[in-house]
C-alpha cells in the first residue's frame, strides 16, 4: 500500500490510545492485511514484574507465526528494507531510553537526541509503517516528578511523529477513530478528516444509529471516504482500504476537480465496502471502481440485492401447550413410559413445533445444498481441488449425489443452490449467486460487507421460497472445497478452543496438508479473534457467502416455526452465527448426527443439541441429516399412529383388576 502523493514512499501510520484501549490489536490487523510482518517489539521482560510478562505474553499469542519478530531499538531496525514494519510501542522504548541516560530526574529535553534520532528515522523509511504510542492524557500517570517527565517527552514524541505521518489513528475503547489522513489536498484546504461525530452526521446517523453500517463516511472537499467505526475492530480492514483509496482515488478526484466519491458498481451502497479499494484483490461482484473502467459482470444475487441489512430476531419457542399435551400422550400410548427413549422426546419436540398433537407425518422434507468455493482451498488445505466442487453441483442436479440417494429413501427432495462457485453453474441454480469464491480467510476478508448482506438475504429468501412451497421439515446442506477451513475458524473461535485441538482431516488430506491447514486456520484465527461477538463481522471475515447464505436460511426457518435438522461441521458452523442473529433458534432444530470432525462436538455442545446418530461420517452436503430423518419420521409415527391404553383395551400398571394370587 503506497502513498501515491508522497512519491511512492510506503504509507506512515501513527496509531494512539491509553492503555488497554486496543490500539496494539487494530496495528496488529491493519498490519497483517498487507503480508508478512516485522514486528518491533521494544518492551524487555523483567522476569520480576510477573504482570507485564503476562502482557508481552498475550501480544506473542495474538501474532501469526509468518510474523518476522525483532526486539530492539527501532532506530536501528528501521535502517533495513521490510515490506510491513510494525513498532509496538513508543511507551516502553521511551522508557528504555530514559533509564539508559539516568535521566529520570534530569531536566527535560535529555533524550531529545532520542527523539530526533527516531523522528528521522522515520522520516526518512521507505517502506509501509505502523508505529503504535500511548496517548498518556487519556490515562492516569503519577503525579511525580518522573511520571510528569513521562507525559511531557511522550506527548513531545507523538506530535513530532504525528507531523511526519500520513495517518494518525486514535482508538478509544476498542473503536478506532482517524484523526489524520494522508491527503495532500486536504492539507492544502486545510480540511483535515473530522471527528468521529461529524462523520457520523455526514453520513447521516445520528447516536448509536451506527449499528452494522460500518464504516460509515464523510466526505471532504474533494470526495474521499474516510471511516467512522462505530463497531470496534471489525471495520478497521475497511478503514485500511478507505483510507488506501484516499490516496489513489482521492488524489485524481482533485485532479478533476470532482466532488463525489467514484461510483462503485451495481450492488454497492455508500459505506459498504463493495470495492475493495486499493487492495490489489480482485472481488467478484463489485462492478468498475473507477470511472472509464469495464465493468464486471455482477452475479444475480448481488445485482438484485436491494441493499437492506437483513433483520433477525429473537425468535420464539415451539408452543409449550402441545409440547404438554405430547407428554401426556405418550403416557397413554400402549408401552411403558419412556420406553422408546428419545423417540418420545423427538416426537413431542415435533409437535410442538407443528402446533398439533398428535403431530401430522412431514409431507414435504427438503434439503437445500449451499454451493461455494473458498480462496483458502487454492494454499493446499484440501485433498481435491477447486473444480470439483462445479462438477458436484452438477452431480447434485443429475441425482447422483450421496444426499440424491439417501434423500430419495428418506422421502425427501434435494435443492443445489450456488451461492460462491468459482464457475458458472446451470441458471436453475444460480439465482442467488453471491460471488465466484469467497477470499482466502487467512489473508483477506472472505467478503465485502454488501456482499455479505447480500448472502444472508439470500438464505432468508432461500428459506421462504421453500417454507412458501409447502416444505414443513427443511435440511441445510453444504458443498465446497475447503469449506472445513472457515467452519472450524468459526467454532474455534466461538468456543475459544486452539486451533490444533479443533482441526481435522477434511477430505482426508495428508499429514503435510493438515499441517497447511492448521497454519491457515491458526492465521484466520488471528484475524477473527477481535470480532467472537459480532456475527456480522465474523461471516465477513471468516466464513463465506455460503457459510451466510446458510445462517440466513437456518435463522429465517426458525422466525417462521419451521424444524430443521442439522447435518455435519459445516452447516453447524453456521447455525453458531445464525443464533447469534436470531436468539432461540436454536429451539427448532435438533442434530442429525455427529461428524468425525473435531469442531463438530464442540459447535453442538455450544448449541446444547444432541446428535440424533453417530456413524463417523464426514461427508457433508446433508448426507448426516438426511440419514437422521427416518428416525424423526419414526417418532412421529409412534406418537400418532400408535393406540392408548384405552383404545386398545390393554390394561395399565395403575389398573384397578388385581393380579390373580399364585399358590404355590
Amino acid at each position: 500500500m503506497v502513498n501515491d502523493a508522497a512519491g511512492g514512499r510506503g504509507l506512515r501510520t501513527l496509531v494512539l490510545g491509553g492503555a488497554r484501549s486496543g490500539k496494539s490489536a487494530y496495528a496488529e490487523e491493519v498490519a497483517g492485511r498487507s503480508g508478512p510482518v516485522r514486528y518491533v517489539a521494544t518492551a524487555v521482560p523483567d522476569p520480576a514484574d510477573a504482570d507485564f510478562a503476562e502482557r508481552i505474553a498475550a501480544h506473542r499469542v495474538r501474532r501469526p507465526g509468518t510474523w518476522h519478530v525483532v526486539e530492539g531499538d527501532p532506530i536501528t531496525v528501521l535502517g533495513d528494507a521490510a515490506p510491513v514494519t510494525l513498532i509496538d510501542d513508543l511507551g516502553t522504548w521511551l522508557t528504555a531510553r530514559i533509564d539508559a541516560r539516568a535521566a529520570w530526574e534530569s531536566p527535560r529535553g535529555t533524550v531529545g537526541p532520542d527523539i530526533d534520532a527516531l523522528v528521522a528515522a522515520v522520516t526518512g523509511y521507505a517502506d509501509r509503517l505502523l508505529i503504535v504510542s500511548p496517548e498518556v492524557g487519556l490515562g492516569v500517570v503519577p503525579a511525580t516528578a518522573s511520571g510528569r517527565l513521562f507525559q511531557d517527552e511522550i506527548g513531545t514524541l507523538n506530535q513530532r511523529l504525528a507531523a511526519v505521518c500520513d495517518e494518525v489513528v486514535l482508538v478509544v475503547a476498542g473503536v478506532p477513530v482517524v484523526l489524520k489522513g494522508a491527503e495532500a489536498a486536504g492539507a492544502s484546504t486545510g480540511r483535515g478528516i473530522g471527528t468521529a461525530s461529524a462523520a457520523a452526521a455526514a453520513a447521516g446517523l445520528a447516536g448509536g444509529a451506527a449499528e452494522r453500517v460500518s464504516p460509515s463516511a464523510s466526505a471532504d472537499a474533494v470526495g474521499r471516504e474516510h471511516p467512522f467505526h462505530g463497531s470496534g475492530f471489525a471495520d478497521s480492514a475497511a478503514a485500511e482500504r478507505a483510507l488506501a483509496s484516499g490516496h489513489d482515488a482521492g488524489d485524481a478526484a482533485a485532479s478533476t476537480g470532482t466532488s463525489d466519491v467514484t461510483d462503485v458498481g451495481a450492488g454497492a451502497r455508500p459505506g459498504s465496502g463493495a470495492a475493495d479499494e486499493g487492495s490489489g484483490r480482485e472481488f467478484a461482484g463489485a462492478a468498475a471502481a473507477a470511472a472509464g473502467s469495464t465493468a464486471v459482470s455482477t452475479p444475480r444475487g448481488l445485482a438484485e440485492f436491494d441493499g437492506t441489512t437483513p433483520a433477525f430476531g429473537p425468535v420464539a419457542a415451539p408452543d409449550a401447550r402441545v409440547r404438554a399435551e405430547a407428554e401426556q400422550r405418550q403416557l397413554q400410548l400402549t408401552k411403558p413410559a419412556g420406553a422408546l427413549g428419545r423417540l418420545e422426546t423427538l416426537g413431542n419436540w415435533v409437535a410442538a413445533c407443528q402446533g398439533e398433537c398428535p403431530p401430522h407425518q412431514f409431507r414435504r422434507a427438503r434439503v437445500v445444498v449451499f454451493a461455494g468455493d473458498h480462496g483458502v482451498a487454492r494454499h493446499g488445505v484440501s485433498a481435491y481441488p477447486s473444480e470439483v466442487t462445479a462438477q458436484m453441483v452438477a452431480n447434485f442436479l443429475a441425482g447422483g449425489a450421496a444426499v440424491n440417494a439417501l434423500a430419495r429413501l428418506a422421502d425427501a427432495t434435494v435443492r443445489v443452490v450456488d451461492i460462491a462457485v468459482d464457475a458458472d453453474t446451470d441458471p436453475s441454480v444460480s439465482t442467488h449467486k453471491i460471488r465466484r469464491s469467497s477470499g482466502a480467510i487467512d489473508r483477506e476478508d472472505a467478503l465485502t460487507e454488501a456482499e455479505l448482506y447480500a448472502a444472508l438475504a439470500a438464505g432468508r429468501a432461500i428459506a421462504d421460497e421453500e417454507i412458501d412451497s409447502g416444505a414443513d421439515l427443511l435440511i441445510a446442506g453444504d458443498m465446497g472445497i475447503g469449506n472445513t477451513t472457515p467452519a472450524t475458524v468459526l467454532i474455534a473461535t466461538l468456543t475459544d478452543t486452539e486451533p490444533v485441538v479443533a482441526i481435522g482431516r477434511g477430505t482426508g488430506v495428508d499429514d503435510a496438508g493438515w499441517m497447511r491447514k492448521a497454519s491457515a486456520i491458526r492465521d484466520a484465527m488471528w484475524r477473527a479473534r477481535p470480532h467472537r461477538q459480532d456475527p456480522f463481522a465474523l461471516l465477513r471475515i471468516a466464513g463465506g457467502a455460503d457459510f451466510a447464505a446458510t445462517a440466513g436460511y437456518l435463522a429465517q426457518a426458525a422466525a417462521r416455526r419451521t424444524p430443521v435438522i442439522l447435518d455435519g461441521v459445516v452447516v453447524t458452523a453456521a447455525a453458531l452465527i445464525a443464533e447469534m442473529l436470531a436468539p432461540g433458534a436454536k429451539r427448532w432444530w435438533v442434530a442429525g448426527h455427529r461428524s468425525t470432525e473435531p469442531a463438530h462436538p464442540l459447535a453442538l455442545a455450544k448449541l446444547d443439541l444432541e446428535p440424533l446418530v453417530e456413524l463417523n461420517m464426514r461427508l457433508g452436503e446433508g448426507s448426516g441429516a438426511v440419514s437422521a430423518l427416518p428416525l424423526l419420521r419414526a417418532a412421529i409415527a409412534a406418537l400418532s399412529e400408535m393406540s392408548t391404553f384405552g383404545e386398545a383395551g390393554v390394561s395399565t400398571a395403575e389398573s384397578d383388576s388385581a393380579a390373580p394370587e399364585v399358590v404355590s
